[in-house]
């Protein structure tokens, strides 16, 4: 598997009140569709993968919502292209060996797109950041 492409198609966030309290953030991937896709790399047109995707980081309560939509682009062979479009058109299910390291170039990308579009609309962090601690001493 080897991952040639990736691409943002759309963006689509929204910040509603919050009153207070705690905030609850899920972030979802939801593989939309699997098609053949022909890219072009020096020796002719070679067989790929195109997984097109939606991302969402929802709050709960609802205060607001980010939908983050892009393709994936991979480069497998001819043979692994059709076995692999055949199962999605049959099931809408990915292989383990398939979905893994999809998900996550797909998570790297849109974790980080959605941190900036939560930080331009004052929404919490959708990705849980690193914090400080201070230890207690010991004697």
């Amino acid at each position: 598997m080897t991952i040639i492409g990736f691409n943002f198609k759309r963006f689509d966030a929204e910040k509603k009140e919050h009153q207070g309290g705690n905030i609850k953030v899920d972030n979802n991937i939801n593989i939309k569709s699997v098609e053949e896709f022909e890219v072009n790399l020096g020796k002719g047109a070679q067989k790929a993968l195109k997984f097109n995707f939606e991302f969402s980081s929802t709050f709960q309560p609802d205060i607001g919502r980010i939908i983050i939509a892009g393709e994936v682009i991979d480069l497998e062979d001819e043979k692994k292209v059709k076995e692999i479009v055949e199962a999605w058109k049959k099931k809408e299910k990915l292989d383990e060996k398939v979905m893994e390291p999809v998900m996550t170039y797909i998570l790297n990308k849109s974790n980080i797109q959605a941190l900036l579009i939560a930080k331009d609309l004052n929404l919490p962090s959708p990705v849980p950041l690193p914090r400080i601690r201070k230890l207690p001493k010991t004697k």
